[in-house]
């Protein structure tokens, strides 16, 4: 799991890895907020809602950079 932080370095959430390469994006609290299918290359909220083409789910945390561990 990777921390995902604002650009004042405060958590804001995770980013994770699942069944057939499926990402999700996670907020402080470990809710999930949305996935990235990269085989069909679209991401959805928490309701399966289409948000876009491509990988957005760092735009359902907000203004985020992605910080290792």
């Amino acid at each position: 799991m990777q921390r995902l932080y604002d650009s004042n370095m405060q958590l804001v959430g995770y980013l994770s890895a699942g069944a057939a390469g499926r990402l999700s994006v996670l907020d402080s609290d470990y809710r999930v907020l949305g996935y990235y299918y990269p085989g069909r290359d679209k991401t959805y909220d928490k309701d399966m809602r289409l948000v876009g083409k491509g990988n957005l789910l760092t735009s359902l945390l907000g203004d985020v950079s992605v910080q290792g561990k």
